[in-house]
Formats: C-alpha cells, sequence, structure tokens
C-alpha cells in the first residue's frame, strides 16, 4: 500500500511539472481529464468500450508474465483474432442464423490469436528466438496481411480504402443499448475470462507449473516440468485472450476490419500488466484508469489547446514511477539481507 501511494505521488508530482512546462494549468488539465470520461453517460460508455479489450490482453499477458516470457507479439494476436472473426463474419452475411455467426466468430477469433501467439511460442521454444523479435516480426506480418485483405479480396465494391472492409449488417453486431452503444455482452466476456484466469493462475496445477518455470526456469526442469510445453501453453492462452479481444472490436466497436484495429491496446496492456505487478485481479482497476485517460484526454485540445497525447506521457511516466518505486524498494530489501 505504501508503495502504491508513494508511486501515484511521484506520479502526480512529475504530470504536474510536464502540464507546467507545456503551459498548462494543472488543475484545469486534471479536470477537463475527469469531465472527458465522466461528463456524461455516453462517456462513460467510451471508456468502458476501451476497458474491455485493454483488459482482455492484459489477461492474456499476465500467463506470459508469468512464465517469464514478454509477449510483445500481443498487438499481431489482437489482428489475427480480429481478421478470423472477420472470415466468419463475411460468411454469416444475409444469413438467418446471425446469433450463430457471431458465437462463431469468437471462437475463431480465439483460435486465430492463439495460433498466431503459438507460432511466436514455436520460434522461441524449438528454434531459440527470442520472442520479443519473433512478436515484433509477427505483429508486421499481421499488420500486412489485414492491409492485403482491406484492399484485395475483401474491399470494398468498386474501391478499396484505409476506412476498412464493407460494414456488417446491424444483425451480425454485438447486442447493445442503443442509447450507449455499450455492449453488455463485452462486459460479460471480461468477466468470464477475468474469473477463467485468476481460476487458473491460483487453483490449477498449470498456475502453479507457469510459477514454478518463471521463477526458476532449472529448478522447474529438474523437477520434472517440460518448459518448452508450458511456453506453449502460455503464449496459447495470451493470443487466445488476445484473439477476443479483436473479435470484441470487429463486432462491438467498428463492425468492419480496419487498418488499426488493435487501437494499440496490445502494447499498452503491457504497460497495464507491469503496474499490477503481474496479478490478474489488479489489472482491471489500472486498465480502467488508463482508459479514462485515454477518453478524457479528447477534451484537452478544445478545451486548453493541448495535443492530446498527453495522455501517452500520463502513462509512460506510471510506469517509470513503478520502475523506480520498485527499483528503490528492490534496493532497499537486499541492503537489510
Amino acid at each position: 500500500m505504501g508503495q502504491s501511494a508513494l508511486m501515484l505521488l511521484g506520479v502526480f508530482c512529475l504530470t504536474t511539472c510536464i502540464l507546467m512546462i507545456a503551459g498548462a494549468p494543472p488543475f484545469a488539465a486534471f479536470y477537463h481529464f475527469f469531465v472527458g470520461a465522466f461528463g456524461s453517460w455516453n462517456k462513460f460508455a467510451q471508456v468502458l468500450m476501451t476497458w474491455i479489450p485493454l483488459t482482455l490482453c492484459a489477461c492474456g499477458l499476465v500467463f506470459t508474465f508469468r512464465i517469464g516470457l514478454w509477449n510483445i507479439g500481443i498487438e499481431g494476436q489482437v489482428v489475427a483474432g480480429a481478421v478470423s472473426a472477420t472470415a466468419v463474419l463475411r460468411v454469416g452475411v444475409g444469413s438467418e442464423m446471425a446469433g450463430v455467426f457471431i458465437i462463431l466468430a469468437f471462437m475463431a477469433g480465439i483460435v486465430g490469436g492463439a495460433v498466431w501467439a503459438a507460432i511466436s511460442g514455436i520460434l522461441r521454444t524449438r528454434c531459440g528466438v527470442n520472442e520479443i523479435f519473433a512478436g515484433l516480426g509477427l505483429n508486421f506480418v499481421a499488420l500486412g496481411i489485414t492491409l492485403w485483405l482491406i484492399f484485395g479480396p475483401w474491399k470494398r465494391p468498386g474501391v478499396a480504402s484505409m476506412s476498412g472492409t464493407e460494414p456488417f449488417p446491424p444483425s451480425l453486431w454485438l447486442p447493445h443499448i442503443p442509447a450507449l452503444r455499450l455492449s453488455p455482452v463485452g462486459l460479460a466476456v471480461v468477466l468470464i475470462v477475468l474469473i477463467g484466469a485468476g481460476w487458473v493462475l491460483t487453483d490449477t496445477r498449470l498456475g502453479l507449473a507457469l510459477k514454478g518455470i518463471g521463477s526458476n526456469p532449472k529448478a522447474a526442469y529438474l523437477h520434472g516440468l517440460k518448459t518448452g510445453r508450458y511456453m506453449l501453453y502460455a503464449m496459447a492462452l495470451a493470443g487466445g485472450c488476445a484473439g477476443l479481444a479483436g473479435t470484441f472490436q470487429v463486432t462491438g466497436v467498428y463492425h468492419r476490419l480496419i487498418p488499426s484495429i488493435s487501437s494499440n491496446y496490445g502494447y499498452l496492456a503491457l504497460l497495464v500488466v507491469m503496474l499490477a505487478n503481474y496479478r490478474v485481479w489488479a489489472t482491471p482497476g489500472i486498465a480502467f484508469f488508463f482508459a479514462c485517460l485515454n477518453i478524457g484526454s479528447i477534451q484537452l485540445p478544445m478545451m486548453l489547446k493541448l495535443d492530446s497525447s498527453l495522455s501517452g506521457i500520463i502513462q509512460g511516466t506510471l510506469v517509470l514511477g513503478f520502475l523506480l518505486v520498485h527499483g528503490w524498494r528492490k534496493r532497499l530489501q537486499s541492503g537489510k539481507q
């Protein structure tokens, strides 16, 4: 608790200094951040629509961080899930069983994300390629495939546009509250994933194995745990969660496949999990805070003539503050031993 309070105090001071350097009144900026995120039900719904895919990605990353893998390829896994879901939904256009195709799209999204993550895992375990480089490379490949589909086989009739593929009919959208465009199904999916991830990590042999390998791979191997196999399990679970996020982007947000379908939620989720200290139950709150920053920052250009990218600076400051406090605490602990 003391570490968190110290971190928040440090972030507040650093953010205030940044705002003063930018020539903006700090408390006015904080006020507009708040109003931008909570000023109306529509704005709050936008926060939740950002929170859903961000939390799904963060839940997935907990698995890979727990075993000691840096799954930078989470972005590509979101895209792979979105592409897989789009392929299924295109088949369902005009069908009378729209609900079935939405369910199939979610299943395809999970499989697409898991397979894309497994490729990175295989490169890591079988070929010795660091998962960071494999993941970054696969991110670019996923983006390339998406652009090829949008400008090629899946382009709009008579035109190829950066705005994406042809929008799906409303029958293939996730059920949502019309006035808010908020999908209760998305909220239910996040809740199920959170409970499932928490159960797997704390109450199953798989969760214990992931923690053991992440803490001491050599000792885990000597105890008979096949580290390569469990790394693939962790990558597949992370990819499945990311695929769910991509499917939600297609079915609940954009209703089509667009080039920036991931909205960089994968990279942002890396920061969320680091701040959560790799604990699954801490990720929803931190993801919600980041979602509020993203939506609230829209007010800054309109009200204070500031760039909305300021929210990214605050997010980076949060992570920097956490790392500084965490490093300082570990140094104090090592000095006492």
